[in-house]
């Protein structure tokens, strides 16, 4: 079967997280990002998933916050500039659910992780395009990747050790390849 590639169309995807501070929840999103996904024809429990986030583009909403971040005290952009995803397998649960397993590298640690996907389907778009798009959810414990950072003077825990991520990503098949 011949393998079909598929680009992440950036306009119409988003990649965000959430994480519980002192009462409430804090959440951001990651601006710069690029994904790609190879299928065998368009069978997407064949799918192979690379994803890769800018650690530089985080935003909070909050430019000060923002910039802490980027520091030692979590990111350390510095020094790992990227988050990056590459999924291991891709378990059909149903026709629109799946579970994409992968290993997620932040920090310059990597440890596997399972995310739900929720499969929106493939159709033609007005432009002559095939087009592909999921919802892809989980979460991760910060401090599995060194992200320690968290306690105040008084010993109050102000940030959760379980951070939310979500996207919502929509991809554009490629033409195949032409032999010469």
């Amino acid at each position: 079967m011949t393998n079909t590639a598929w680009a992440l169309d950036p306009t119409h995807s988003e990649v965000h997280f959430k994480v519980r501070h002192l009462v409430s929840h804090v959440s951001g999103q990651f601006k710069l990002f690029s994904a790609t996904v190879e299928t065998q024809g368009d069978d997407i429990s064949t799918a192979k998933v690379n994803f890769s986030a800018d650690v530089d583009s985080i935003s909070t909403n909050n430019e000060q916050r923002d910039g802490h971040l980027k520091t030692g005290d979590f990111f350390d952009a510095a020094n790992h500039p990227k988050l990056t995803f590459e999924s291991t397998k891709m378990e059909k649960v149903s026709d629109e659910k799946y579970k994409l397993h992968g290993k997620l590298t932040m920090r310059g640690v990597t440890k596997d992780v399972v995310l739900d996907v929720e499969f929106g389907g493939i159709a033609p778009d007005p432009w002559g395009n095939t087009r592909s798009g999921f919802a892809v959810t989980g979460k991760i414990n910060r401090k599995d990747y060194g992200v320690n950072f968290g306690i105040s003077d008084t010993g109050a825990i102000m940030l959760g050790e379980e951070v939310a991520i979500s996207a919502n990503a929509e991809f554009v098949k490629q033409a195949a390849a032409v032999a010469a």
